[in-house]
């Protein structure tokens, strides 16, 4: 079930456009408006800091990587959740993308339900509250 709020909107940053269109059309799936980015750079050139959603974001790609990402806007008090997504499984990075406050691990290739689920979490934690 796809969170209930009209303003959700979940970025999706990613270096193949494979994945930026599955993960666009599985949004789309699901009632929830998504943006796509093939680069960090390219997220951070829009307006990111007023949204209610949540960033999906590739750990390895050229340029600013994921880790770079989810640090700067750490750095600079942007508290959007993330859900980083990565074919690179290892306890390192698993550590690194805590360590930067990434809310959920995916293992490419990703299973759908299981980030649906995450991103439900992580939008529902940040919901306002409704009078």
């Amino acid at each position: 079930m796809a969170p209930t709020s009209d303003a959700l909107m979940v970025h999706i940053i990613d270096d193949d456009e494979s994945v930026r269109k599955g993960l666009s059309r599985l949004m789309r799936s699901m009632g929830i408006r998504s943006q796509a980015y093939d680069g960090s750079e390219c997220f951070l050139n829009q307006n990111y800091k007023s949204f209610y959603g949540c960033i999906l974001i590739d750990i390895t790609m050229p340029g600013m990587n994921g880790f770079e990402l989810a640090a700067r806007l750490k750095a600079d008090g942007i508290a959007i959740p993330m859900i980083a997504i990565s074919a690179k499984d290892d306890e390192e990075t698993k550590k690194l993308v805590r360590d930067l406050g990434v809310k959920f691990f995916l293992r490419k290739p990703v299973d759908d339900q299981a980030l649906i689920d995450a991103i439900n979490w992580v939008t529902r934690k940040e919901q306002p509250d409704e009078p």
